[in-house]
């Protein structure tokens, strides 16, 4: 007589097969548990060598002209700073933000790695959270201590450094939120953040008031130019707005992005 066979196991028993980043228990992770694993991901995957050299060497620079200065004594050393935090903030950190933001989703579309991460049931917004979230811990400590820490050297009054830091924190906020989104817009994205940033916010934007409104760094010197006093063209905003309105628009931003890549083709 043989054994009877033994009957199968209740579903609800079963690890859903589906979910190929199950826990040992068979149940999908929280949320903040996948955004975490998936910002780890884009972190190791975006910092490359070759970026961050690039990068830090070029914060380098800067930071070996500040030091230059500091040796020779300005003779106006808050105007000699704030001109030395608007040149980085407008140029050196939009840059960086660009070298890595565009790259975090952007270069996964490109060679069509990200099908990987599309097989599993993850919300798009985790994406691109994740993708903003990793080019903000890059760069700030990558070109903002740096850039802080210049300006410092050159003078470390307070106004100056706290609309440095300001200046600096919405400024990496901003352009990563607009950078993450132009690397899930456009194919290879590096080129039309270039033009972005040296063509559209270095020449139109001084054009109009118009255009200096689409422009990330009108708000980012208004900000420096209301915390030191000091009159920088295109800073013609006030605090709040300086603050506010590239947050606000980066959060939008990011909204749409979100939507955009849940109608990409990543295949």
């Amino acid at each position: 007589m043989t054994a009877s066979t033994p009957p199968p196991a209740s579903p609800r028993h079963q690890p859903d097969q589906r979910v190929s980043w199950a826990t040992s228990h068979g149940q999908a992770p929280d949320t903040a548990t996948v955004l975490v694993a998936e910002y780890r991901l884009l972190l190791r995957s975006v910092a490359t060598r070759g970026r961050l050299v690039a990068i830090a060497a070029l914060a380098l620079i800067s930071t070996s002209i500040a030091l230059a200065v500091r040796l020779v004594g300005p003779e106006d050393p808050l105007g000699t700073g704030v001109g030395f935090a608007n040149a980085n903030l407008t140029t050196l950190v939009p840059v960086a933000v660009l070298v890595f933001g565009s790259a975090t989703l952007g270069d996964l579309i490109d060679d069509g790695s990200l099908v990987y991460l599309w097989l599993r049931p993850i919300p798009s917004w985790i994406h691109v959270a994740a993708a903003w979230a990793a080019t903000v811990t890059i760069t700030l400590p990558l070109v903002g201590a740096p850039v802080l820490l210049a300006t410092t050297l050159i003078d470390p009054e307070g106004s100056l450094v706290l609309g440095t830091l300001l200046g600096l924190l919405v400024a990496v906020a901003a352009y990563a939120a607009l950078f993450v989104t132009g690397g899930i817009r456009f194919r290879r994205s590096l080129p039309w953040g270039l033009a972005y940033i040296l063509i559209w916010e270095g020449f139109v934007a001084l054009a109009g008031a118009t255009a200096s409104k689409l422009a990330v760094r009108s708000y980012v010197r208004s900000i420096l130019s209301e915390t030191t006093g000091e009159r920088i063209r295109l800073g013609e905003f006030s605090l709040a707005t300086g603050i506010v309105v590239p947050l606000v628009v980066g959060a939008l931003v990011l909204l749409y992005a979100t939507r955009r890549l849940a109608k990409t083709d990543v295949a």
